[in-house]
């Protein structure tokens, strides 16, 4: 079987599919790109289908030419190309206006950007309901109102007055389904819904979704996250390079995957199972690496925080040993992110110190803290927002070595590149000319340029495909092991962390719950709260036990 052919396994079709499309094509002629080559698939009545693969696969593309959203400039063609019962391949731009919202809803993975951000909640559900005529204006606010409280939203009488920036992710995009579904649709289009959520509110989206396809909605969820659709999924199409590569039922394809692509991808999920092994390479052990419990790097003695009123770090205390990686979870709002610049110095506690290699390092003035600074760095969630837009990928990893002479630094940049296997053509691009993963890599070099004793990572893939995660994080691996590097880890994904930590910190609402070692709050969590976020945790086996 060459790589690219299809594995499909059988499994049922429905006689009278909401969608029906065959040897879907979208080109994009002025880039000279063919993003989707022959997709075919078919969407019924309450039935979910999955569409699975990296970034650059064609799912995004796929999904949006449902709606006639393909994107500029794109051309789309199909031997067969059904919505609702009509070929859309007739459509005119006002056919495809009429079916957005009424026949079909789209959500999207950032309810922030989604959401008009000068108007209420209530008046962007509003626009669904007048624009296809869905109630009387008299009877709009009701709606309104019962639409949020079906999604889950408390108090939705407060919140449809309130705008997207004050509520939290997981009620924004709660939100954004309410509107997604005001037009009453047959169909819903969920284009990663609930990546960068955490557990708890990504399992509260999920039985969101779940429980509308249980009332005969179509659903059409994209993602990259194969455990998230297992639970909810029907049929799963696997995309790659354009094409789709491997389709099933969800049991099946996750059980029993066929192609080597979607094997990859399944290996490629950390988990405790995968501890101590390669991710992008099952089985093969990490370089092994031994936390010193005798030399501390890090202390954190009684940490508080306020934010005015709002107290976001409480009392927290713990020590970080070279070699080590400490794991830190919680759901959004629990205090992880402030405790992380607390760390750093970006932020100086109320209450209780942080200590680097036993020196006083908060509450000491920056003049006395910066020559120090080399010894704790930060890698972000996103470094392109930390990136300078106009520099090089060169001039990024020169910028911290500004005091060494020219040669030495350009030796260093060549060194620091290998270190995290970039290739010497990425050196001359800019940010925005590179993927997700060549950009963490630059963030991890740029990080490692004055030799830090710790990394402190905030959410540093939760945005990355599956397999740019896994070499992410053995780069990590491997370096800590050859450096003896102290990891600060910081995660929403309890999988990663699993994978990652040796000991695990569990936060709630500013306060330490739980702290033990990895195995230990993972097969033997103590605290309700830790239960409670294990339970949340969307699995594969959820789909593999339907088979």
């Amino acid at each position: 079987m060459t790589e690219l052919a299809v594995t499909r396994v059988t499994g049922s079709t429905a006689h009278n599919p909401l969608v029906a499309v065959e040897d879907l094509r979208v080109s994009f002629p002025r880039a000279g790109v063919e993003a989707v080559r022959g997709v075919s698939l078919t969407i019924a009545p309450g039935e979910c289908v999955a569409l699975v693969g990296e970034s650059g696969s064609g799912k995004s593309v796929t999904a949006r030419s449902l709606l006639g959203l393909a994107g500029p400039g794109a051309v789309v063609r199909a031997a067969r190309f059904e919505i609702g019962g009509r070929d859309a391949r007739a459509f005119t731009a006002r056919d495809w206006r009429r079916l957005r919202g009424r026949f079909a809803g789209l959500v999207l993975q950032d309810a922030l950007v989604s959401l008009d951000p000068l108007r209420t909640v209530g008046a962007e559900i509003a626009e669904v309901l007048a624009t296809h005529r869905v109630v009387p204006r008299a009877e709009r606010a009701a709606r309104i109102r019962r639409l949020l409280g079906e999604v889950g939203v408390p108090e939705p009488g407060l919140r449809m007055r309130q705008y997207p920036h004050q509520l939290s992710g997981g009620l924004r995009q709660r939100a954004l389904i309410a509107s997604a579904i005001a037009g009453e649709p047959d169909l819903i289009i969920a284009d990663e819904p609930t990546t960068a959520l955490d557990v708890t509110v990504q399992a509260q989206i999920l039985r969101l979704l779940a429980a509308r396809k249980a009332a005969g909605t179509a659903l059409l969820v994209i993602s990259h996250d194969l455990a998230a659709v297992a639970s909810i999924a029907d049929r799963i199409l696997v995309m790659r390079d354009g094409t789709i590569v491997e389709e099933g039922t969800a049991a099946r394809v996750l059980s029993a995957p066929g192609h080597p692509y979607t094997r990859a991808l399944l290996a490629a999920v950390p988990s405790g199972v995968s501890r101590g092994t390669r991710l992008t390479a099952p089985g093969h052990p990490l370089p092994p690496r031994s936390p010193d419990r005798s030399a501390p790097v890090l202390t954190a003695s009684g940490l508080s925080f306020a934010y005015g009123s709002r107290t976001a770090v409480d009392g927290v205390s713990f020590t970080l040993h070279r070699g080590e990686t400490l794991g830190i979870v919680g759901e959004s709002g629990s205090g992880k992110t402030t405790l992380a610049r607390l760390v750093l110095g970006l932020l100086t506690p109320r209450a209780g110190e942080v200590r680097l290699h036993g020196r006083p390092w908060s509450g000491v003035p920056e003049r006395e803290r910066r020559p120090r600074r080399r010894a704790i760095q930060l890698i972000a969630q996103n470094p392109l927002e930390s990136f300078d837009p106009r520099h090089t990928v060169a001039r990024l990893l020169a910028d911290p070595l500004a005091r060494l002479p020219r040669a030495e630094r350009r030796a260093r940049v060549l060194e620091l590149a290998d270190m995290v296997a970039l290739p010497r053509d990425v050196l001359d691009r800019r940010p925005r000319e590179l993927s997700g993963g060549e950009r963490q890599r630059v963030a991890i070099a740029r990080a490692l340029a004055g030799d830090p004793d710790v990394l402190v990572c905030d959410e540093p893939v939760s945005a990355l495909d599956v397999s740019i995660q896994a070499q992410v994080l053995d780069l990590l691996a491997e370096l800590q092991a050859a450096r003896g590097t102290a990891l600060l880890f910081i995660s929403h994904d309890l999988g990663v962390v699993h994978h990652l930590s040796d000991r695990v910190l569990v936060m709630r609402d500013g306060r330490v719950v739980e702290e033990a070692d990895a195995d230990e709050i993972f097969f033997r969590p103590r605290h309700p709260y830790t239960r409670e976020l294990l339970a949340a945790v969307p699995r594969l086996g959820a789909a593999v036990g339907q088979g």
